[in-house]
């Protein structure tokens, strides 16, 4: 059980300074973890819902290591957007992802429109995350796989600052004056998440209103959650 309060940040990153800087920070590693993860429970997914694209970076890499998907990539953030536009025509990717601004918590598929529904590091975002939970989950069809992976509010700010040490961007003394202020905005942005992030167990107990097993929602890694559960 965290100790620390949870604080929401905007439900909605929509400057273009946020957007770049967003786009600048390093996902590779967790984007690369995050697909490998989903394709060990969900082989071959082919018709895929990105819920919370921001600037496409996971569902470019899901397409790179599937050729048969197709991603319908999905945020209300123009500016993100916009940048996740770029990002998908130099990937190349234009005819297998999808980009669209909507609202993830209420979108215009039927219900099972999706073999494969996955949000990286939206609910955080979200005021009222159950709403999220219940939308995606009426989107996977049966024998489906629902994906979602967030950071996880740590118990206090001794934890914040020791995670903010060991994975926000670091200053670079050597770096010019914008670069650094970029830096310290990314550090800034990691720990209002970390703040803003559900526990596992309020995960759980959301889902679990939903029909999704407590046992779905892991920890899996030092600051994430991890649901994952098939439609039977």
């Amino acid at each position: 059980m965290s100790l620390l309060p949870r604080t929401p940040e905007p439900e909605v990153m929509d400057s273009e300074q946020e957007a770049r800087d967003y786009d600048a920070m390093d996902h590779r590693d967790v984007n690369a973890s995050l697909c490998v993860d989903l394709l060990a429970v969900r082989p071959m997914p082919r018709v895929v819902l990105d819920a919370g694209t921001g600037t496409a970076l996971v569902a470019i890499e899901l397409c790179r290591r599937i050729p048969e998907a197709r991603v319908e990539a999905i945020d209300l953030a123009e500016h993100m957007l916009a940048r996740a536009t770029r990002n998908v025509q130099r990937a190349r990717m234009g005819r297998r992802i999808g980009l669209a601004k909507m609202d993830a918590k209420a979108t215009r598929w039927p219900a099972g429109a999706f073999d494969t529904v996955i949000s990286n590091s939206l609910a955080h975002h979200v005021p009222e995350p159950l709403a999220l939970f219940a939308e995606l989950w009426r989107l996977v069809g049966d024998g489906g796989v629902l994906f979602v992976r967030d950071l996880a509010r740590p118990e206090d700010e001794a934890t914040v600052a020791d995670l903010a040490a060991r994975y926000a961007p670091r200053p670079d003394v050597d770096a010019t004056d914008e670069v650094a202020g970029m830096q310290a905005r990314q550090r800034d942005l990691f720990v209002a998440s970390l703040r803003a992030a559900l526990t596992a167990d309020e995960v759980r107990a959301m889902v679990s209103t939903l029909g999704i097993p407590a046992r779905a929602v892991r920890m899996t890694s030092d600051r994430h959650w991890t649901l994952a559960h098939l439609r039977s």
